[in-house]
């Protein structure tokens, strides 16, 4: 294993003389990913506020329970963000390997949340709630413009500056010419790397929503929740991490248990969501009623919708494992 690790990742080499310095445009997109750190951190108090406001004019009870997860993940790309566009300011190569990486993920996230959107707004703004006045359709197409605008400006525009930047040949010289010396994250090819991080994060999200959300999980056909729930996640959360680490020393068994176990997961979920009721799964979630009723109003909250996300949002994921494949060699 250490010999094919070797052999797959030299020690890096000195950048050339004739690079373009650019550190004045690193400090730049440095300042620019502290700020949307700031932002982030500024949405967790703005979710708690929504949350209790709507909850007192519903007359609900206020759950937060069921926000942490999303309060989470802002609380913590908000340090995400700050300490990577410190990095950057610093012209550190471990910043700047992380923000191509979470930039392109950021990309691609927002590509199919466009997508997402432009099927499924139209039919959230046709429905029309008990006792209320359908919108008209020049105010439904207003709507749909502005959030998707909304949504191209935070998901594809700005990831998209940050992989243009930060994938130059100039930006990348210049990190290694103002830090010399080896990091981790040179440790294996970026996609590689990007890979054994998304899976450290999918052991960590499935540790949380099984605290948070009962242990609830799709099993072929069946929503088990509860200790039997627990029982299905925590092999997973097991093998997510091995995979992660596997992959990280360029481990192609760690490639295979991630192909087979990812292939399991959206099997299981797929012949889930074509059986049972979306909303039986909101239920053992511990959402409460009042917001339970108002989901089953959105006509397109459906166990059909959600098998469509779920085969959709596999793909580009398969895509890219198959892709990373090129990177493990076969070992003795």
């Amino acid at each position: 294993m250490s010999e094919a690790f070797a052999v797959n990742q030299p020690p890096p080499v000195p950048p050339t003389a004739d690079f373009k310095d650019r550190h004045g445009g690193l400090i730049g997109f440095g300042i620019l990913v502290i700020l949307i750190g700031c932002l982030c951190a500024l949405f967790v108090p703005l979710m708690i506020l929504g949350q209790m406001m709507a909850a007192k004019t519903t007359g609900a009870t206020t759950n937060l329970r069921t926000m942490l997860p999303a309060v989470m993940v802002y609380a913590v790309m908000s340090v995400v963000f700050i300490w990577l566009g410190i990095g950057s300011t610093m012209a550190r190569r471990w910043a700047r390997a992380l923000l191509l990486i979470l930039g392109w993920v950021w990309l691609l996230t927002g590509v199919l949340m466009e997508f997402f959107m432009a099927i499924f707004l139209p039919k959230a703004f046709a429905h029309v709630p008990s006792g209320g006045q359908p919108m008209s359709q020049a105010t439904q197409a207003v709507a749909i413009i502005v959030a998707l605008g909304f949504v191209s400006v935070m998901f594809v525009v700005l990831p998209g500056l940050l992989v243009l930047f930060y994938r130059s040949p100039h930006v990348k010289a210049t990190c290694q010419a103002r830090d010399p010396v080896t990091r981790w994250t040179d440790a294996c090819p970026l996609p590689v790397l990007a890979l054994s991080l998304l899976l450290a994060y999918g052991a960590v999200w499935m540790a949380l929503m099984m605290l948070v959300y009962n242990s609830v999980m799709p099993f072929f056909g069946l929503l088990v929740s509860g200790l039997p729930g627990a029982i299905v996640i925590l092999p997973f959360i097991a093998l997510w991490l091995y995979c992660a680490w596997a992959i990280y020393h360029l481990d192609v068994a760690g490639w295979w248990a991630t192909l087979i176990g990812f292939g399991v997961i959206i099997t299981s979920g797929l012949i889930t969501f074509a059986r049972v009721d979306l909303m039986d799964m909101y239920r053992l979630m511990g959402y409460p009623p009042q917001q339970i009723e108002q989901m089953q109003r959105n006509s397109f909250l459906t166990s059909q919708n959600m098998l469509v996300l779920t085969a959709i949002s596999a793909l580009p994921f398969l895509g890219f494992l198959l892709f990373v494949k090129k990177y493990f060699r076969r070992t003795a």
